[in-house]
């Protein structure tokens, strides 16, 4: 697939997506270009956002099988990975798949399982694979996890540690709908007289992996690996900052921004496809020192100021 046809298609995809998700295409973009990008996405944001339904149109939209876990403090790694059971029929042990065998994972409230088991999705994540008593097994591309917290409940809670954060590609919110956009949202219910929002298939989980390979065709000038570098290395040094962004934020922004251009059309990137991507591909991935922590300071603040302080490249 080259690049045009993938703009094409992504527009396809956006446009049923928005049937059933009123008012948020820029959030829409976002996780679009993560899926592009074969990277994972956080959802952070209040109850009632339409989390859960907009991992569901998605995998609709694309064509992918979709399966949701809820996480909860008594889940354990076998709920997700699946195990070995004894069948008595051929007296042998069989595989039962687990949940983590899908194309599209919803992992809703994943901050709810202890370590143990949000642990159980870091293979998966970053190895598109899961081992099982001694055995690996592949799991079908495309693969991608969208996970949801809350928050503001902490309550019976578990963080999830610094290595799990930094297997999401981004992290992003959503944000509550304009009068307008909420008042939509209620009409079109009285319209469809239920409340299943049902969402047209327009792509396949083949055309999808095309689209993540087209990706790749998008050119990057020196000037801007520079320009990527520069800002992640900045992220490092600054004062407020306990720990930066590792390379792989470097990787994030890189692959982000490629994704951003195609989206667009383009088959280079520009200054401006890093600078819209760089606060959900770089935020998550900062530790504050307690200080500013303590005071309230926001990561995405800090990726902010430094965007505004790193010189931006001319690119011919």
């Amino acid at each position: 697939m080259n690049l045009g046809d993938t703009a094409v298609q992504a527009k396809s995809i956006l446009d049923e997506v928005e049937t059933a998700i009123v008012g948020k295409r820029p959030v829409l973009e976002k996780v679009l270009l993560a899926l592009l990008c074969d990277g994972h996405v956080l959802i952070e944001d209040y109850p009632g956002l339409a989390k859960t339904l907009m991992a569901k149109s998605f995998a609709a939209a694309l064509g992918c099988d979709f399966k949701r876990v809820q996480f909860t403090p008594d889940l354990l790694p076998a709920d997700i990975t699946g195990t070995y059971v004894f069948d008595r029929k051929t007296s042998e042990f069989v595989l039962r798949r687990g949940p983590v065998f899908t194309n599209v994972l919803l992992a809703d409230e994943i901050n709810r399982s202890p370590p143990k088991t949000q642990a159980a999705l870091l293979e998966a994540m970053q190895e598109r694979q899961t081992t099982l008593e001694g055995e690996t097994h592949p799991l079908d591309r495309p693969f991608v996890v969208i996970a949801t917290q809350n928050p503001i409940e902490y309550e019976g809670t578990y963080p999830l540690p610094e290595a799990q954060i930094d297997r999401f590609l981004m992290r992003i919110g959503i944000g509550y709908p304009t009068r307008e956009q909420e008042r939509e949202i209620l009409s079109r219910r009285i319209h469809r007289k239920e409340d299943e929002v049902r969402v047209g298939r327009v792509s396949s989980p083949a055309q999808v992996v095309a689209m993540q390979s087209s990706i790749e065709e998008v050119h990057v000038d020196e000037a801007l690996e520079s320009y990527i570098v520069e800002i992640a290395s900045r992220t490092r040094t600054h004062a407020q900052v306990e720990v930066g962004a590792s390379p792989r934020g470097s990787l994030a922004l890189l692959k982000l921004a490629r994704a951003r251009a195609a989206l667009r059309g383009r088959d280079f990137v520009v200054p401006d496809d890093v600078k819209e991507i760089a606060v959900e591909g770089l935020a998550h991935r900062l530790i504050l020192k307690p200080d500013p922590w303590i005071k309230g300071v926001l990561p995405s603040a800090i990726v902010n100021e430094v965007l505004a302080a790193v010189p931006v490249p001319k690119v011919d």
